[in-house]
């Protein structure tokens, strides 16, 4: 067994960056000055299942947006927190509130912000298209780029290594 999936196994939080991660990065404004996201329905439903085997799943991001918020809100999860560039402080005060310890926690990050916690926690995941500088970092890389299936990827690896994966699809296969 490798190290990587070792650790994997015990992972109970993912903690998701937003621009870069669920979404393409790119950011996308109307002549109204709007902000608007595309978000991957493939990782909304990683997501959703993943929570259904307990294991938790957060955002941190450095922008705020109503967008992420109801994105959040539409997938059950309740650990949010916007606007901060200091993502490790923003991790301390998710501790504060659901204690677990951060050879639990995986981080999914793609640039240089999201390595305060990455190098922190247990698991440092990340996109194919990632910066460099964190995919030297990561423990474990996608396949897919962010906002293209890469955090649907990161809850697949998740829930195999747990055991949990094959349990949900049978439950679509209508196999017990």
């Amino acid at each position: 067994m490798t190290q990587v999936l070792k650790i994997a196994q015990s992972i109970r939080l993912l903690l998701l960056d937003v621009d870069g991660v669920l979404t393409d990065g790119k950011l996308y404004f109307d002549n109204s000055g709007n902000e608007m996201k595309a978000f991957n329905t493939q990782d909304g439903h990683g997501i959703k299942l993943l929570q259904k085997t307990g294991v938790k799943v957060g955002i941190i991001t450095g922008r705020s947006s109503a967008l992420v918020e109801r994105r959040a809100k539409d997938l059950g999860i309740s650990i949010l927190i916007q606007g901060r560039e200091d993502k490790f402080t923003a991790l301390q005060e998710i501790l504060a509130s659901h204690p677990i310890a951060l050879e639990q926690i995986a981080f999914m990050g793609d640039d240089h912000p999201d390595l305060t916690c990455m190098v922190k926690v247990g698991l440092a995941m990340t996109t194919a298209n990632a910066h460099p500088d964190v995919i030297a970092q990561a423990h474990w890389q996608s396949s897919r780029n962010g906002g293209d299936g890469a955090v649907r990827e990161a809850c697949d690896y998740l829930m195999k290594s747990q055991g949990t994966h094959q349990a949900l699809l049978n439950a679509y296969l209508g196999k017990d």
